[in-house]
Parts: C-alpha cells; sequence; structure tokens
C-alpha cells in the first residue's frame, strides 16, 4: 500500500465512524478530526487525492472537503500564507503552518 493509498484508507476509516453518527454532524465531523489530527504533509496528500478526482474516498470525505484546510492557506481566509506566514513559530509549526487549531467540540444539536 502506497501513502496515498493509506490515507485514503484511514480518511475513509474516519467517515465509516462519522456515518454512525447523525448524518447532519457526518461531514462535518469528518473535517474536524482530519483538521485537528492530520499533519500538513497528510492533508496535502490528500488534496492532491481530491483535486485528482477523489478516487477510492467515500462520498463522506469527498463532502468534507471544503471544510478541510488545506496546508498553505490561512485558516481565515483560504489565502495563501507565504514563507513570511511562521516566522516566529517555533519550528515552523502553528497555524500558519496549516497545524489545526485546537478545536476540542462537535457539532451540537
Amino acid at each position: 500500500m502506497n501513502v496515498d493509498q493509506k490515507l485514503v484508507y484511514m480518511a475513509n476509516q474516519i467517515a465509516t465512524f462519522f456515518e454512525s453518527q447523525p448524518k447532519e454532524d457526518g461531514a462535518e465531523g469528518v473535517a474536524i478530526h482530519i483538521n485537528k489530527f492530520w499533519e500538513p504533509r497528510m492533508r496535502t496528500k490528500l488534496f492532491a487525492v481530491l483535486d485528482a478526482g477523489g478516487e477510492g474516498l467515500k462520498p463522506l470525505v469527498i463532502e468534507a472537503a471544503p471544510h478541510i484546510r488545506r496546508p498553505g492557506a490561512d485558516p481565515d481566509t483560504g489565502s495563501g500564507t507565504g514563507m513570511d506566514a511562521t516566522r516566529g513559530a517555533p519550528q515552523g509549526r502553528g497555524t500558519a503552518a496549516g497545524e489545526a487549531k485546537s478545536e476540542t467540540d462537535f457539532p451540537e444539536h
């Protein structure tokens, strides 16, 4: 199994869990989980699969895609952050580098 296949498998596992939750929480739950726990390199590869058509991904992952933060994009505006984004961040990390903010809550009903 190559890296792309492994990420598709992992994303589909997340979707499988959220398929058992209320429908209105599914896509947002998938996005929150990926934003929170996947590092930027993983999300970059996931977007490469999505941009190539999403082959092998469950529909819930594809539905969640607009809510998943694309690495290199400002989480508030969606615009690219450039090389200066990580200046001052320890080891180039933090939300400016595409790492997840610490969302702790799932959607409420």
